[in-house]
């Protein structure tokens, strides 16, 4: 067996994965998507036959008995995520992992400890950093193009019906106990850890989190409040219960001598400052997960490559979205 290979068992082959995710193994070098598993054998035979994938299981005990794999894609809602992970770990499998990563910061720590103690491989699916506008985002705070930064701002307002919510046959995103928390829980870890990823470490966390309109279990607003060591204020708002006219989804930088401009599911970032307006345009690849998983295959291969999103990174966006919707105050 090639050993320079990495094989795939994916573990929840539902929307997400039908083409965000799933056809991206076999696209990538050294990478190939040997089976699938989903509660409905039906579903998961479907999908397999439709992808060319030898195996395909309805028990996720069996896709980890396959000696063939050695990494799993764990893409199942978020409830299952810790689990699943440990027997991954057990089973002697590297992992990507789906945002959110746990449904909880106890269970993030859990996790942490149990990749520590297997001194195991494991990435979370914060893909957005590796996708060509947010890497240039980052290129223009890198090279002081607005000076320093100084605030940045996110809003995200939607309709209790948002066209930037996954279809699902069951919307268990809308229940915490199986999503950790709403809409909110979803779509704000890839915004969140871009923060992270842009700003550094965090000094001060608080936010406020309310059910306004009563449609559902969840928290539909969220406001939070964050102060990095580097200095820089963070405010932003997620709503999903405004007129279908008022959405919006952006975020802007200002810095001390110019600002950055971009929306979090376009394909434009805009630089303002002194040599007047500029915008860069980009095209999103199909299987929009497919440069992170390239590298999380270069770094499964090669114990000289970076964690593209480790753990311990994802744990610091799971404590900021707890300390949101649960009021906790400051660090």
């Amino acid at each position: 067996m090639d050993k320079k290979k990495i094989r795939w068992g994916i573990i929840g082959c539902g929307d997400v994965a039908e083409i965000k995710s799933g056809p991206a193994f076999n696209k990538i070098k050294d990478s190939k998507l040997l089976a699938v598993m989903r509660r409905n054998a039906d579903k998961a035979a479907s999908f397999a036959k439709r992808h060319q994938v030898p195996y395909s299981y309805s028990d996720a005990d069996l896709l980890l008995e396959n000696e063939e794999i050695n990494a799993v894609y764990i893409a199942t809602p978020p409830s299952s995520h810790l689990e699943l992970a440990i027997k991954s770990l057990k089973a002697g499998k590297m992992i990507y992992l789906e945002k959110p990563m746990v449904l909880n910061i106890h269970e993030a720590q859990l996790l942490n400890k149990a990749v520590h103690d297997h001194r195991a491989k494991l990435c979370v699916a914060h893909y957005r950093r590796a996708l060509p506008a947010f890497q240039k985002v980052k290129e223009l705070l890198d090279e002081k193009a607005i000076g320093t930064v100084r605030l940045v701002e996110i809003n995200i307002r939607q309709p209790l019906h948002s066209d930037l919510i996954a279809n699902t046959d069951e919307n268990w995103r809308i229940v915490p106990e199986i999503s950790g928390g709403g809409y909110f829980y979803d779509l704000a870890p890839h915004q969140l850890d871009l923060m992270c990823f842009y700003f550094g470490d965090i000094e001060e966390i608080c936010g406020l989190a309310t059910n306004q309109s009563r449609s559902y279990e969840a928290n539909d607003m969220v406001t939070g409040l964050i102060k990095f060591k580097s200095g820089v204020h963070f405010s932003g708002t997620w709503a999903f219960n405004i007129y279908e006219k008022n959405k919006e989804d952006n975020c802007i930088i200002y810095g001390s001598e110019g600002r950055v401009h971009f929306s979090f599911y376009g394909d434009q970032v805009t630089l303002d400052n002194a040599k007047g307006s500029q915008t860069f345009n980009f095209i999103n690849p199909r299987h929009i997960q497919e440069p992170m998983i390239q590298k999380v295959v270069d770094y499964f291969l090669d114990d000289k490559e970076c964690n593209p999103c480790s753990v311990q990174e994802a744990l610091v966006v799971q404590e900021i979205m707890e300390k949101f919707t649960r009021s906790y105050g400051a660090n």
